[in-house]
């Protein structure tokens, strides 16, 4: 057995903890995350422990290998192994700019229980349109998203926490432009939506959404969720729904239809309570699923096989 699988609940997976001797930022002591760097707040940049494993084997619906946050740069595989020993069996790998939907394609090549999602992301379409470059990098998506084990066209969507003014119309062009690319080649489509609800619904309709929709890191509330259940497009919670302050989230759950139900990481970001703000991964996956089990007041095995079901039928097998 690898070391990375040896995954001891209580414990942080051997392949994320700081090397003894290996000096610099792998050795801990003075690395600084770019969020931290950004926001000048001090975070504590070490990997949480393990979780217990899950009773039935999940998926990660969302994340990014490529991104790399806290102490240590974990390779893909002693990522996913790390995880698996905690009862994630894979991971769909999001690209979103051409650099890491170029990773994602390598990391599919190289890896069976990654299936992958490419995009362009909603804040990167703005600065793409004034460089001229937007609609050559969207047909690069479209060339990457012929790899067969690409299954999803995403993270697209709109986003007006980052972007305001003259940008919301490059948004909502590439937003289009990526549901087209969906519907003709036949993939789902993983949505980026930060405060703008109405909008992406409103745009959806108008282009006719394609037939699998996920809403990646859902954030909506009862109402959104009401409208999803009603279209069978997918709710993918991630850490948020843990927090103290998501009741309105937890309601949206209460509220969703099991069948539409899926779980995700978005790591290295928007770890899950009780770690909110340390680096996040995708062995990170069993806390929010507890969490969602006891909100619902739902047998932990059945949520398992309900949300590992629902992810395989958006993207096939793994």
């Amino acid at each position: 057995m690898r070391e990375t699988l040896a995954a001891v609940p209580g414990e942080t997976p051997a392949a994320y903890r700081p090397a003894a001797d290996g000096g610099g930022a792998e050795a801990g002591g003075t690395a600084r995350s770019a969020v931290e760097e950004k926001t000048g707040r001090r975070r504590n940049l070490s990997y949480p422990p393990a979780p217990q494993p899950l009773p039935v084997p999940v998926l990660d619906n969302h994340t990014h290998l490529d991104f790399r946050d806290g102490l240590v740069e974990v390779a893909v595989r002693d990522a996913l192994d790390a995880a698996e020993a905690v009862g994630v069996r894979g991971a769909v790998q999001v690209g979103c700019d051409l650099e890491s939907s170029r990773f994602t394609v390598a990391a599919l090549e190289a890896e069976p229980r990654l299936l992958g999602a490419v995009a362009i992301h909603p804040n990167d379409a703005p600065p793409l349109a004034a460089a001229g470059t937007l609609d050559a990098a969207l047909a690069e998506i479209e060339e990457l998203a012929a790899h067969p084990r690409v299954r999803a066209i995403g993270e697209t969507g709109l986003d007006y926490f980052r972007t305001h003014g003259p940008g919301l119309k490059d948004q909502e062009y590439s937003f289009r432009r990526h549901i087209d690319i969906a519907k003709r080649l036949d993939l789902a489509l993983q949505i980026h939506d930060r405060d703008a609800h109405d909008d992406v619904v409103r745009i959806l309709a108008a282009e006719g959404a394609p037939p699998k929709v996920v809403f990646h890191c859902f954030s909506g509330g009862p109402e959104l969720a009401r409208i999803c259940n009603e279209h069978g497009w997918y709710m993918s919670f991630a850490g948020t729904a843990t927090f103290k302050n998501s009741s309105g989230l937890r309601e949206a759950l209460a509220l969703a239809d099991p069948r539409l139900v899926m779980v995700e990481t978005d790591a290295p970001f928007l770890t899950p309570h009780p770690y909110r703000g340390r680096p996040n991964a995708s062995y990170m996956v069993p806390y929010t699923v507890r969490a969602i089990a006891g909100f619902l007041g739902k047998d932990l095995a059945q949520l398992c096989q309900e949300v590992a079901r629902n992810t395989e039928s958006v993207y096939g097998q793994w």
